[in-house]
């Protein structure tokens, strides 16, 4: 969630990739990048996206919220260097062709915000970066990195989306995630997660040379069929690699059973009460 918004994490010293990253990806596609829906439809809403709509997605991952505003009749472009999410985005907009536009004008790029510029298409008028910011060390200047390329490429008064999670207070994920941290000790400072601070984003947008106009928060639950669903759409945001990687899969996978357990309902299903948080700003 290039630079890139998927996050990559340094190994230790002699350490093997222990992520299967087309699993990874499938996971996310099929079990967590729902959980963020709310937030994508309220954000179109907001700034009205439809056919008039020529909308960037930074970090677009697997493309499903690219699907929705298609749906609403904008022309979309997203861009990201995650392999194998890119290739269910494809799948999802591009069936039966490569890196080409559909009928729906759809197009996705694998790279940086640069290489979706072309000299025949006008620039773009909204731009989102969707996955959210603020749980990692050095998220924020991966983020001002892409929209410095991004901005170049959209129209004077171009609403850029950033999305953040909300306070930890009001994010039973949070506690989820802390997880996270107590398991990537060795690796302080590489990325790990850390609580989410109320002026993220308009950090981010007043380095990236926006102007805020406006915000607003939404309810995400996470909710999973059962302990196992959580589990493996939790480890497919990447926010628990550096625990993978400073001690072991199985390790990880326990922690995290453990402290999903006092959101599992009776009937298994895992039911955690979120808050997430989006800022609309403009661009000069």
């Amino acid at each position: 969630m290039t630079p890139t918004l998927v996050r990559q994490h340094p190994p230790r010293p002699g350490a093997v990739p222990r992520v299967d990253p087309r699993a990874r990806a499938r996971d996310w596609s099929e079990i967590q990048e729902r959980m963020l829906v709310p937030l994508y439809e309220a954000v179109y809403e907001r700034l009205d996206v439809g056919p008039a709509t020529r909308l960037l997605g930074l970090g677009c991952g697997s493309g499903l919220a690219l699907l929705m505003a298609a749906a609403r009749g904008a022309a979309v472009t997203g861009v990201d260097t995650a392999d194998d999410r890119l290739a269910l985005a494809r799948e999802r907009l591009l069936p039966g062709e490569r890196d080409a536009p559909a009928r729906t004008g759809a197009r996705i790029v694998h790279g940086s915000p640069v290489d979706t510029a072309r000299a025949d298409t006008p620039a773009y008028t909204v731009v989102t970066a969707f996955e959210p910011i603020g749980c990692l060390a050095g998220d924020a200047e991966g983020l001002v990195g892409l929209l410095t390329e991004a901005v170049p490429l959209a129209g004077r008064g171009a609403a850029v989306v950033l999305a953040g999670w909300g306070p930890p207070e009001r994010c039973a994920t949070a506690s989820v995630l802390r997880v996270a941290t107590e398991l990537a000790e060795p690796l302080r400072g590489t990325g790990v997660w850390r609580p989410t601070d109320r002026d993220d984003l308009e950090r981010v947008a007043a380095r990236a040379g926006l102007r805020p106009d406006g915000s607003g928060r939404v309810a995400c639950p996470f909710g999973y069929a059962d302990a196992d669903s959580a589990v493996r759409g939790l480890k497919s945001t990447g926010l628990f690699d550096p625990a993978i990687t400073a001690t072991d899969p199985a390790q990880v996978d326990k922690e995290l059973a453990e402290a999903l357990h006092p959101y599992q309902r009776p009937d298994g299903t895992v039911w955690m009460p979120n808050v997430f948080r989006y800022l609309v700003a403009r661009t000069p």
